[in-house]
């Protein structure tokens, strides 16, 4: 739904100034203190510290939008959405809905966990808001999604987390709300059922129901939402298009302390900026930065055609790359370094020069320098092709590779990564993003990212096939075969 078309509608959620503060005892007895010890007059101060879970929210939904909220643990996107459902009440402002919702928040939430699964789905659905004459007469359809056969007769306490997953959703969007609340519920399921789940979620757009999820997958934020907001230590740091809020929260993701801190005020005034410049003029918004990247390489068309001529015309192997220093990356976003400082990103033909226009089928490499000012260990170097949109594509890293490649750097190192690929994209605009991690505490750490570094665009090679569309090329080779006859078919394939 565009944007303009959301304006001209009242919010189907309306979230004002909302604040949630929560108490937190160091004993279980200075809760009873608390309770006890204020109506007989006794006490003269406090035995709890408060913990500010969320500040000063505020946020609207229109109808029919789809909105991802993103950010790291602990930064309060599961009370928000607690608060908004209802389950939890704010310590100040308000929540107005318009709407029946359906929520996911956490596993087994409205279900009796001595009920039978039957009997959960008539409970569940009544606390959603639907009657009994309505829930009869979903009931196989409900059954028939969730899939969980016989154990639709059995107690949900011995249900697994996927089974209760199956069912829950299944209830739920039944339910047709005019509003879908989920929790990371999905993540549960396995990949067959998420994929089934999602395509429900995209029905449901269509229809128009409003959809609020948290998530911590970049991608189904990125595919799936109209916008996204970024969440931190219960602030909204930043919202917007799904691609600059999900570059901003990964941003974050791995900081700590002043470093965190820093960062999270740099997205804040990023953040206002983007409120006092016009929409129309915001290269960072996705729709214009599609508009703007039309725009740049519509000049370029006659000059590739040109070039696909002389690649027709010639029967030399010539390379139809070329670089122009117009074609740039509007929307990089650069992490704090943790160690590393990625130097040189580009992108060579086979002949060592730097290009920003290949083609189709042709080998390249894509190469960087990682200068290091500490000394590091188990080190990962890799880079991602993405869409205009943000849509991961295809990469590479070397987890796997063996020595002799270069696993450790000391202070003052500079390591040199060369990347080899073939370019089996379609023609089209993508950009690059490339990073350097290492092992630290068990776990792979970004010592430096440049997400949206380059911006490359592939043009069409001179051995295309006809029938390959979408983004990758299969270089397929497609046949077809009258097998059988209607005398009465005059018709001559």
């Amino acid at each position: 739904m565009s944007s303009d078309k959301l304006e001209t509608q009242s919010p189907i959620i309306c979230v004002e100034g909302l604040e949630k503060t929560f108490r937190m005892y160091q004993k279980p007895q200075d809760r009873l203190k608390q309770m006890v010890l204020p109506r007989l007059g006794r006490n003269k101060g406090q035995y709890f510290k408060t913990f500010t879970a969320l500040k000063g929210i505020s946020l609207s939904l229109g109808r029919g939008e789809t909105v991802g909220i993103v950010g790291r643990n602990g930064s309060g996107k599961s009370t928000l959405l607690q608060i908004i459902c209802g389950t939890l009440q704010p310590t100040a402002g308000q929540v107005k809905i318009n709407g029946r919702v359906a929520a996911l928040l956490e596993l087994g939430a409205g279900f009796n966990p001595e009920f039978t699964g039957r009997e959960n789905v008539y409970l569940n659905g009544a606390i959603i808001g639907m009657e009994k004459d309505e829930i009869n007469a979903r009931f196989e359809d409900i059954a028939r999604f969730a899939d969980i056969g016989q154990f639709m007769d059995q107690p949900t306490k011995s249900y697994s987390s996927g089974m209760y997953v199956r069912l829950a959703f299944s209830v739920a969007i039944h339910a047709e709300p005019d509003i879908l609340v989920v929790d990371e519920a999905l993540s549960v399921g396995d990949e067959a059922f998420q994929r089934k789940c999602f395509a429900r979620i995209e029905a449901m757009q269509d229809r128009g129901a409003t959809i609020l999820f948290v998530s911590h997958s970049a991608q189904t934020v990125i595919e799936l939402c109209d916008r996204a907001v970024l969440l931190d230590a219960g602030e909204i740091l930043i919202s917007g298009s799904p691609k600059r809020v999900v570059g901003q929260y990964q941003r974050l993701l791995n900081l700590t302390g002043e470093q965190a801190a820093k960062t999270r005020e740099t997205i804040k005034r990023m953040a206002a900026q983007d409120d006092n410049r016009d929409k129309d003029d915001n290269p960072d918004n996705d729709e214009g930065e599609v508009a703007n990247t039309a725009t740049q390489y519509a000049g370029a068309a006659e000059q590739e055609l040109t070039f696909n001529e002389t690649m027709a015309k010639e029967s030399g192997p010539i390379d139809p790359s070329w670089y122009d220093p117009d074609l740039i990356s509007k929307s990089a976003v650069t992490y704090d370094t943790q160690g590393a400082t990625i130097l040189d990103l580009k992108v060579s033909n086979r002949a060592g020069k730097q290009v920003n226009y290949i083609a189709a089928g042709r080998r390249y490499a894509v190469r960087y320098k990682v200068a290091f000012d500490k000394n590091v260990d188990k080190l990962l170097y890799g880079f991602m092709f993405k869409t205009v949109n943000g849509v991961e594509l295809a990469g590479a890293n070397n987890m796997r590779v063996p020595r002799p490649q270069i696993h450790k750097a000391k202070a003052g190192d500079t390591v040199a990564v060369d990347v080899d690929f073939t370019c089996n994209l379609m023609p089209g605009t993508y950009f690059i993003t490339a990073g350097v991690m290492a092992m630290v505490d068990d776990e792979f750490v970004f010592l430096h990212r440049i997400v949206d570094a380059l911006a490359i665009h592939v043009m069409a090679g001179t051995n295309d096939s006809l029938y390959d569309v979408g983004l990758a090329a299969l270089g397929t080779d497609m046949r077809s075969a009258l097998t059988e006859k209607n005398a009465g078919n005059t018709q001559t394939l």
